[in-house]
């Protein structure tokens, strides 16, 4: 681990000071990011040190825990916490830690010395024989979100969790309701989006422990996201970028109904993506069954509604349609121009006031709605540049429906 990229110049930590979690597990099995979050323990108060250097290097400084001494320095883009050491001895922190590939350190060095790998708990080989291990049970419900935390390392490393481990976590189940929705719901898209997270999904709902969230009766069954999986997204015709913004999202509605992600007070936005994205799944699935045609068996309102609804998540429900069907309409919803897969008006409000004499109003509302999937389904050529056409659909609507104009 290259400590001379980091941020903060080593001689500005007091001795004493040490690397610990994340960062030093990443590092060791080759996963460690560009600028990784750096966590460390210091002797003495952490926020206080936060403050001190953000005065000296210009970050920010944020209180995380002024009781304990946490405090965050935000410094170039990166992310340093520094807690006061908890116990008389580094090692007797790192015995109150969550996992044991977390209870790692790497103690500063004082002059010449190299990095020292400080590990206690045998973390290393945990990390070696790709087991996720909790330390203790009384750790795990010290804060149960670790509960939540160890599906989560799991999935990403892709490590098996240990027998005791598992038996701890569904134990405890109950006990994550008593943990912040907010911190719930950042552990959970942090599952979600990892390319694992299938797996990860699979082992939340085999050990029930997201029931105390969901608005779903105990008994009731869970959609399966076991086919929610990279090599599925590739098969769609799905290109690397565009199935790790649709997983997530994808995986995050099979998993959690509407009253569920409200509890964990999810943002607006993220509740609609789901919403719309469970309502088509569900139409789709419906249709395909008594209709067999998928989209196509969609009446025209419907699929227009679909598109707009759908408009920058429609990735996420090709995921459920079969590789023929999903690459068809990808390669349509990747032209920005299409009029279905991103249905527009082919001439706006303004113009059609102008050119026709309306009064503005709702009936000026439907006519554009008209005109939208007129051009959606062809009605209207897609290359009407003079809007001749649509000028001349616009008129035949007016005159059918007998709406008053102004001279």
């Amino acid at each position: 681990m290259a400590a001379d990229s980091w941020p903060v110049p080593l001689p500005l930590l007091p001795p004493g000071t040490a690397l610990v979690g994340g960062a030093v597990r990443d590092g060791l099995i080759g996963r460690l990011g560009e600028r990784p979050d750096l966590d460390f323990v210091v002797p003495g108060d952490g926020l206080a040190l936060a403050r001190q250097l953000a005065r000296r290097l210009g970050g920010t400084a944020v209180e995380l825990d002024q009781e304990r001494g946490i405090g965050r320095l935000v410094l170039e883009g990166w992310t340093i916490d520094l807690a006061r050491q908890v116990g008389d001895t580094l090692s007797a922190d790192l015995h109150r830690r969550d996992y044991t590939v977390n209870a790692m350190a790497l103690r500063l060095p004082l002059g010449d010395e190299a990095l020292a790998l400080v590990d206690p708990l045998g973390g290393l080989a945990d990390l070696e024989s790709g087991q996720l291990r909790a330390i203790a049970e009384a750790n795990l419900l010290e804060d149960p979100l670790r509960l939540l935390r160890g599906v989560r390392l799991a999935a990403e490393m892709g490590f098996t969790i240990t027998e005791p481990t598992w038996a701890w976590i569904g134990r405890h189940r109950a006990r994550l309701s008593s943990v912040a929705g907010e911190r719930v719901l950042a552990e959970l898209l942090r599952l979600v989006g990892c390319a694992n997270g299938a797996w990860g999904v699979e082992l939340l709902t085999r050990c029930h422990l997201l029931d105390a969230w969901s608005t779903k009766p105990a008994e009731a069954p869970r959609p399966g996201t076991a086919h929610l999986t990279p090599e599925q997204a590739r098969l769609r015709g799905l290109t690397e970028e565009e199935w790790s913004e649709a997983l997530p999202i994808a995986r995050l509605a099979a998993l959690l109904d509407e009253g569920a992600l409200e509890a964990l007070r999810a943002s607006q936005r993220l509740r609609r993506r789901c919403r719309h994205l469970r309502r088509w799944r569900q139409r789709l699935a419906a249709a395909d069954r008594l209709e067999g045609g998928g989209f196509e068996a969609l009446p025209e309102a419907e699929r227009l509604e679909l598109h707009r609804q759908l408009d920058g998540d429609l990735p996420a429900l090709l995921l459920e349609l079969p590789p023929p069907v999903a690459n068809a309409a990808l390669r349509r919803w990747r032209d920005p121009d299409d009029p279905l897969f991103h249905p527009r008006a082919p001439l706006d409000g303004g113009e059609l006031q102008r050119r026709l004499g309306l009064f503005p109003g709702r009936q000026l509302g439907l006519l554009l709605e008209h005109l939208t999937a007129e051009r959606a389904f062809g009605r209207i050529p897609r290359d009407d540049a003079s809007h001749e056409q649509s000028l001349k659909a616009a008129r035949h609507w007016l005159d059918s429906t007998g709406v008053p104009r102004h001279d």
